[in-house]
């Protein structure tokens, strides 16, 4: 497993993949941020608070998850060497686990640079460290898993197609259906009466709760859940094979 994990993330950052990837999520938040004049601009807001990278990043990471795990299995299957994979000593989980841990490595890599925003916010705070840090941290933390789970569906689309682009696509309405999907069920009237039962089941709801700097054991239960689902079902896929 390790051994995958190494060549997926070795491979990542000797292409162009890895450094775009993180570059663009850098840069895009950069510019919202801090330059762009708007409603997301931290300068311009008045408050010491990272509120605005929170809700812009679970939107960058809906397209940038997706674009670093489309080619983990999709590059397998299109080149012929999956079979050849899967006829080394390692068990299916393995293999699973192994690409999925590497493309959440770089996710997690592109999202450290961010901390800088952290330092500096809190040093132009009046006084300096006039912040809510358990909120800030607790939106650090939910992001990460809020990630994780994207990664695992990017994982579970590239096993289900060669051609990287549709596993793109997948990927992305997945992504896009777990986060905003269920909150938009729960709103026709049909669904009315289970409206908090389907909210429950989407990402959103558990990612504004640990945001809020509490760590409910709940929220940490149904992150782990949706992503051994995803990555049963990844797991299931390599099995039919």
């Amino acid at each position: 497993m390790f051994a995958i994990w190494k060549k997926e993330v070795s491979s990542f950052f000797s292409s162009v993949t890895g450094y775009l990837v993180a570059g663009v999520f850098l840069l895009v938040t950069a510019l919202f941020l801090w330059i762009i004049p708007g409603n997301l601009n931290i300068p311009f807001g008045g408050y010491a608070t990272l509120d605005s990278l929170f809700w812009l990043a679970p939107w960058l990471y809906l397209f940038l998850v997706p674009a670093i795990t489309m080619r983990l299995f999709s590059e397998e299957k299109k080149g012929g060497t999956l079979e050849l994979l899967l006829t080394k000593p390692v068990t299916d989980w393995q293999i699973v686990i192994g690409k999925y841990l590497a493309g959440l490595t770089l996710v997690i890599i592109s999202l450290l640079p961010t901390l800088i925003y952290y330092f500096t916010v809190n040093n132009l705070a009046q006084p300096v460290g006039n912040m809510d840090h358990g909120a800030t941290w607790g939106s650090y933390l939910g992001l990460v898993f809020l990630a994780a789970v994207y990664a695992s569906i990017g994982v579970f689309a590239s096993s289900v197609s060669a051609n990287q682009v549709v596993a793109f696509i997948i990927a992305i309405a997945g992504c896009f259906f777990f986060y905003e999907g269920f909150q938009a069920l729960a709103t026709l009237p049909v669904f009315r009466s289970v409206s908090d039962f389907i909210i429950f089941i989407g990402i959103s709801e558990h990612y504004q709760s640990i945001s809020r700097g509490i760590i409910d054991s709940r929220d940490i239960v149904y992150f782990a859940g949706v992503i051994l689902f995803f990555l049963a079902l990844t797991k299931m896929v390599l099995g039919r094979r």
